[in-house]
Protein backbone atom coordinates (compact mmCIF):
# COMPACT_ATOMS: atom_id res chain seq x y z
CA UNK A 1 0.00 0.00 0.00
CA UNK A 2 0.99 3.47 -0.72
CA UNK A 3 -0.18 5.80 2.23
CA UNK A 4 0.27 9.21 2.56
CA UNK A 5 0.06 11.06 6.19
CA UNK A 6 -1.98 14.38 5.94
CA UNK A 7 -2.99 16.91 8.42
CA UNK A 8 -1.82 20.61 10.16
CA UNK A 9 1.50 20.42 12.21
CA UNK A 10 2.09 19.02 16.03
CA UNK A 11 -0.84 16.18 15.60
CA UNK A 12 1.19 13.29 15.87
CA UNK A 13 1.90 12.53 11.63
CA UNK A 14 5.63 11.86 12.10
CA UNK A 15 5.19 10.03 15.23
CA UNK A 16 2.47 7.56 13.75
CA UNK A 17 4.72 7.22 10.61
CA UNK A 18 7.26 6.08 13.05
CA UNK A 19 5.20 3.77 14.84
CA UNK A 20 4.21 1.95 11.36
CA UNK A 21 7.71 1.36 10.25
CA UNK A 22 8.14 -0.23 13.76
CA UNK A 23 5.56 -2.15 13.30
CA UNK A 24 6.01 -3.12 9.54
CA UNK A 25 9.74 -3.23 8.98
CA UNK A 26 9.21 -3.79 4.96
CA UNK A 27 7.30 -0.22 4.31
CA UNK A 28 9.97 2.49 2.91
CA UNK A 29 9.34 5.65 5.11
CA UNK A 30 9.43 9.00 3.03
CA UNK A 31 10.59 12.00 5.00
CA UNK A 32 8.45 15.40 5.29
CA UNK A 33 9.50 17.29 2.50
CA UNK A 34 10.13 20.48 4.79
CA UNK A 35 12.82 18.24 6.72
CA UNK A 36 14.12 16.31 3.75
CA UNK A 37 14.72 19.93 1.82
CA UNK A 38 15.97 22.23 5.19
CA UNK A 39 19.03 19.37 5.27
CA UNK A 40 19.87 20.40 1.70
CA UNK A 41 20.03 23.83 2.96
CA UNK A 42 16.64 25.29 1.64
CA UNK A 43 15.58 28.34 3.68
CA UNK A 44 11.95 27.53 4.05
CA UNK A 45 9.25 29.72 6.19
CA UNK A 46 5.70 29.07 7.68
CA UNK A 47 2.73 31.44 8.29
CA UNK A 48 2.69 34.67 6.95
CA UNK A 49 6.17 34.59 5.59
CA UNK A 50 5.59 31.66 2.91
CA UNK A 51 5.80 32.56 -0.36
CA UNK A 52 5.43 30.81 -3.61
CA UNK A 53 8.48 29.11 -4.15
CA UNK A 54 8.51 27.62 -0.05
CA UNK A 55 5.18 26.19 -1.09
CA UNK A 56 5.60 24.64 -4.46
CA UNK A 57 9.17 23.35 -4.01
CA UNK A 58 7.88 21.30 -0.83
CA UNK A 59 4.64 20.14 -2.44
CA UNK A 60 6.78 18.97 -5.71
CA UNK A 61 9.14 17.82 -3.79
CA UNK A 62 6.09 15.52 -2.35
CA UNK A 63 5.09 14.72 -5.67
CA UNK A 64 8.41 13.81 -7.30
CA UNK A 65 8.66 11.38 -4.55
CA UNK A 66 5.28 10.16 -4.86
CA UNK A 67 5.70 9.41 -8.54
CA UNK A 68 8.82 6.53 -7.90
CA UNK A 69 5.92 4.19 -6.35
CA UNK A 70 4.04 3.08 -9.30
CA UNK A 71 2.51 -0.15 -8.82
CA UNK A 72 -0.10 -0.83 -5.80
CA UNK A 73 2.43 -3.03 -4.16
CA UNK A 74 4.72 -0.98 -3.33
CA UNK A 75 4.83 -0.67 0.57
CA UNK A 76 5.46 3.05 1.12
CA UNK A 77 4.18 5.25 3.63
CA UNK A 78 4.24 9.58 3.61
CA UNK A 79 5.25 11.82 6.14
CA UNK A 80 3.06 14.51 4.70
CA UNK A 81 0.62 14.29 1.26
CA UNK A 82 0.78 16.81 -1.76
CA UNK A 83 -2.91 18.10 -0.07
CA UNK A 84 -0.72 19.71 2.32
CA UNK A 85 0.31 22.28 0.92
CA UNK A 86 -2.88 23.44 -0.83
CA UNK A 87 -3.89 23.84 2.78
CA UNK A 88 -0.73 25.99 4.25
CA UNK A 89 -0.86 27.91 0.84
CA UNK A 90 -4.36 28.56 1.42
CA UNK A 91 -3.82 30.25 5.23
CA UNK A 92 -0.66 32.27 3.63
CA UNK A 93 -3.55 33.81 1.10
CA UNK A 94 -5.83 34.05 3.50
CA UNK A 95 -3.57 36.82 5.62
CA UNK A 96 -2.12 38.28 2.52
CA UNK A 97 1.50 38.87 3.51
CA UNK A 98 3.44 37.66 0.37
CA UNK A 99 2.65 36.18 -2.99
CA UNK A 100 0.89 33.47 -2.41
CA UNK A 101 -3.28 34.37 -3.08
CA UNK A 102 -6.26 32.57 -4.13
CA UNK A 103 -5.28 32.21 -7.73
CA UNK A 104 -2.18 30.50 -6.74
CA UNK A 105 -4.16 28.21 -4.55
CA UNK A 106 -6.43 27.10 -7.63
CA UNK A 107 -3.32 26.74 -9.41
CA UNK A 108 -2.23 24.38 -7.43
CA UNK A 109 -5.07 21.64 -7.25
CA UNK A 110 -5.26 20.15 -10.87
CA UNK A 111 -1.31 19.12 -10.09
CA UNK A 112 -2.24 17.47 -6.50
CA UNK A 113 -5.34 16.07 -8.31
CA UNK A 114 -3.22 14.06 -10.65
CA UNK A 115 -0.37 12.84 -8.43
CA UNK A 116 -3.38 11.45 -5.71
CA UNK A 117 -3.86 8.78 -8.04
CA UNK A 118 -0.38 7.39 -6.87
CA UNK A 119 -1.77 6.90 -3.42
CA UNK A 120 -4.14 3.99 -2.12
CA UNK A 121 -5.00 5.66 1.28
CA UNK A 122 -4.65 9.22 2.58
CA UNK A 123 -4.61 9.42 6.19
CA UNK A 124 -6.22 12.58 7.68
CA UNK A 125 -5.17 13.57 11.43
CA UNK A 126 -7.89 15.91 12.27
CA UNK A 127 -7.42 18.20 15.54
CA UNK A 128 -10.51 16.72 17.84
CA UNK A 129 -11.96 16.90 20.80
CA UNK A 130 -12.13 13.10 21.22
CA UNK A 131 -8.50 13.46 21.29
CA UNK A 132 -6.53 16.42 22.05
CA UNK A 133 -2.82 16.31 21.14
CA UNK A 134 -1.02 19.08 23.10
CA UNK A 135 1.72 21.34 21.03
CA UNK A 136 5.25 20.17 21.09
CA UNK A 137 8.28 22.54 20.80
CA UNK A 138 10.78 20.35 19.17
CA UNK A 139 12.79 23.65 17.50
CA UNK A 140 11.40 23.38 14.07
CA UNK A 141 7.49 23.60 13.77
CA UNK A 142 5.78 26.56 14.89
CA UNK A 143 3.60 26.64 18.23
CA UNK A 144 1.18 28.95 17.73
CA UNK A 145 -1.97 27.30 18.37
CA UNK A 146 -4.68 29.65 16.25
CA UNK A 147 -2.13 28.77 13.25
CA UNK A 148 -2.41 25.24 13.90
CA UNK A 149 -6.43 25.29 14.11
CA UNK A 150 -6.49 27.39 11.19
CA UNK A 151 -4.91 25.08 8.94
CA UNK A 152 -6.59 22.23 10.25
CA UNK A 153 -9.91 24.04 9.67
CA UNK A 154 -8.95 24.69 6.03
CA UNK A 155 -8.08 20.40 5.97
CA UNK A 156 -11.46 20.17 7.15
CA UNK A 157 -12.87 22.28 4.55
CA UNK A 158 -10.64 19.80 1.73
CA UNK A 159 -11.33 16.72 3.02
CA UNK A 160 -14.83 16.82 3.96
CA UNK A 161 -16.65 20.07 2.53
CA UNK A 162 -14.71 18.45 -1.00
CA UNK A 163 -12.91 22.01 -1.38
CA UNK A 164 -10.85 22.50 -4.69
CA UNK A 165 -11.97 18.97 -5.50
CA UNK A 166 -8.32 17.46 -5.10
CA UNK A 167 -9.41 13.41 -5.16
CA UNK A 168 -9.47 12.27 -8.72
CA UNK A 169 -12.15 11.13 -10.76
CA UNK A 170 -10.35 7.77 -11.74
CA UNK A 171 -7.85 5.74 -9.23
CA UNK A 172 -8.74 8.13 -6.23
CA UNK A 173 -7.24 6.89 -2.88
CA UNK A 174 -9.25 5.93 0.24
CA UNK A 175 -9.47 8.78 2.37
CA UNK A 176 -9.55 7.70 6.15
CA UNK A 177 -9.79 9.89 9.38
CA UNK A 178 -7.74 8.67 12.43
CA UNK A 179 -6.81 9.88 15.88
CA UNK A 180 -6.61 8.36 19.51
CA UNK A 181 -4.29 6.49 21.17
CA UNK A 182 -0.57 5.56 19.25
CA UNK A 183 -1.70 1.74 19.55
CA UNK A 184 -5.04 2.51 18.96
CA UNK A 185 -4.22 4.47 15.24
CA UNK A 186 -1.98 1.99 13.98
CA UNK A 187 -4.62 -0.62 14.80
CA UNK A 188 -6.89 1.02 13.14
CA UNK A 189 -5.07 1.76 9.74
CA UNK A 190 -3.99 -2.35 9.84
CA UNK A 191 -7.91 -3.05 9.74
CA UNK A 192 -8.10 -0.41 6.88
CA UNK A 193 -5.79 -1.86 4.85
CA UNK A 194 -6.78 -5.61 5.38
CA UNK A 195 -10.39 -4.46 4.22
CA UNK A 196 -8.68 -2.33 0.93
CA UNK A 197 -7.06 -5.90 0.43
CA UNK A 198 -10.07 -8.04 0.70
CA UNK A 199 -11.97 -5.49 -1.72
CA UNK A 200 -9.49 -6.44 -4.33
CA UNK A 201 -9.31 -10.04 -4.03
Amino acid sequence: MRIAISGTHSQGKSTFVHDWIQRHHHYIREEEPFRALHQEGYDIRFRQESTRLHNGIQMYYNISRLMNYQQESDCVIFDRCPVDYIAYSQYTANHQTTDIDDEFVESLAARVRDSLQQLDLIIFLPITDHWPIAMEDDGIRPIDLPYRDEVDSIFKEIYRDHRFSVMPINNPPVLMELWGSREARLNSLEQAIQAEKNKRI
